[in-house]
């Protein structure tokens, strides 16, 4: 990305400054504004025309805010609820109940870890069946009390392992599309970093799906359509453009319903901006949609769907 060592080089030149301040109590805040709308200049050029793959970068960012600080952020008295009632817990997907404002929700989203250990512990934010299960039965929780549901996705994809093929991944992940067709309550879904294949179309099929402005969603990451599409790896920007993953290209298509707008220079710079953000689009989509009967709401959603995608059929 354009400007980003003057960007980290100026970064560094305030965080000295502020402690230097802070040690010899002298007062430089005139030093470190100048600095700061550098920086912020800086990043307005970097942010201005990114590509897709640039979009890829920073959705993947190990700092950018996962499903459980987007929690902390912007809800209260959350309660995680686990298992799927059938095997396991799988700690890649966490949900449960809480509050957005005063409006009651079941939040279940996709969630990574930043150490080792933590990725080891959540799987990379990679899904076995057990978690679209236990998102099944969180689903169905709020169905039976009358809660809206919001999804945030954050996924590579599902986990491709024997043991999760073993165990029904394609059939958890085509359970959940099935079902959650016919909810009978508000659905909010978004697209939080990134929106991998049917791991993340399984907690997809909502009312109202939108996107982080920084967020991807695809049916398959830049690199391994580069490697099936070009036989090449190194070929994943170009792939990443062809497969229109941004937010702007997919609201253009009609995939989506709309874009979270993000603090300058992405969200791991302010989750705090960011949660306010999108707790905004939450509520003022759950507003909207509380008030169509329940008939509507899953005629609206059934058509939704169907209506993406457009061919032009010509006979020889």
């Amino acid at each position: 990305m354009k400007f980003n060592s003057e960007i980290l080089d100026l970064e560094t030149k305030i965080v000295e400054l502020k402690n230097f301040s802070k040690e010899k109590n002298i007062d430089l805040s005139l030093e470190i504004e100048k600095l700061s709308k550098q920086r912020d200049e800086y990043l307005r050029a970097a942010y201005e025309n990114l590509t897709d793959w640039d979009r890829v970068s920073i959705a993947r960012h190990p700092e950018r805010p996962y499903t459980l600080d987007y929690i902390e952020n912007m809800t209260t008295d959350f309660i995680e609820l686990h298992g799927d009632r059938l095997c396991k817990d799988d700690a890649a997907i966490v949900g449960g109940l809480c509050k957005i404002n005063d409006q009651k929700v079941m939040i279940i989203g996709h969630q990574k870890g930043r150490t080792i250990e933590e990725n080891i512990f959540r799987n990379f934010g990679m899904a076995s069946p057990e978690g679209y299960r236990k998102a099944l039965r969180l689903f169905k929780m709020a169905e039976r009390f009358s809660i809206p549901i919001v999804n945030l996705i954050d996924t590579a994809g599902a986990y491709p392992g024997i043991e999760a093929e073993k165990h029904g991944q394609g059939e958890a992940i085509a359970r959940n599309l099935l079902e959650m067709a016919g909810i009978k309550v508000p659905i909010v879904s978004i697209v939080i970093g990134e929106g991998g294949s049917g791991g993340a179309l399984a907690l997809g099929v909502a009312d109202k799906v939108y996107m982080m402005e920084n967020a991807v969603y695809s049916v398959i990451s830049p690199e391994g359509c580069a490697a099936i599409l070009y036989k090449d790896s190194s070929k994943a920007p170009e792939a990443a453009n062809n497969l229109k993953i941004s937010g702007q290209s997919l609201q253009s298509l009609g995939i989506i319903d709309g874009i979270v707008k993000e603090p300058l220079g992405g969200a791991h710079r302010d989750y705090k901006c960011a949660a306010n953000d999108l707790k905004s689009v939450i509520l003022s989509s759950l507003s909207e949609l509380s008030k169509l009967d329940v008939d509507t709401l899953l005629k609206n959603r059934y058509n939704k769907f169907r209506k993406m995608g457009n061919f032009i059929e010509k006979t020889i």
